[in-house]
């Protein structure tokens, strides 16, 4: 299951993301926000990585204005590996060599259609594991460490 989130510049991207998970029958819940009111992105940024970190969800979509602020708020959850991508090269490297578990993406700097084919290739693109385990085992580590 797949937790969706942004702000208000995210908001016409979440819902076509929304509409692409629908549309591919993969589970999701839409965090909100539900219209387009001024909201913080650290509340739904958190909100989402959260929920992630916690096992209720086995990752999450994110969208603010710039995919900046989502980023940043997301990754001060421990376990959560939020990566800000812009085109499929990194879409694909996200989740192959980083295994995100949070997409992040730019709701004022991609258009509906390039934020949905993001999407895509994130969610069809698996994780390589080898060399790169390794060096996710290095972050958890450090996540390991700054916690005792």
């Amino acid at each position: 299951m797949i937790a969706v989130g942004s702000d208000h510049g995210g908001l016409e991207l979440k819902q076509a993301i929304c509409g692409l998970l629908q549309q591919r029958a993969l589970e999701y819940a839409d965090l909100g926000p539900f219209d387009e009111s001024s909201v913080d992105y650290p509340d739904f940024g958190f909100k989402i990585a959260t929920a992630v970190a916690s096992g209720d969800f086995e990752a999450g979509i994110l969208i603010c204005g710039t995919g900046i602020g989502m980023s940043i708020a997301a990754n001060k959850v421990d376990g959560i590996r939020a990566a800000l991508v812009h085109d499929p090269f990194t879409a694909r490297m996200a989740k192959e060599h980083n295994n995100a578990n949070v997409l992040v993406l730019g709701g004022r700097v991609l258009s509906v259609d390039m934020g949905c084919e993001l999407v895509e290739v994130w969610l069809d693109s698996t994780f390589e594991s080898g060399r790169h385990q390794g060096r996710l085992d290095k972050v958890h580590q450090i996540e390991a460490d700054r916690n005792k």
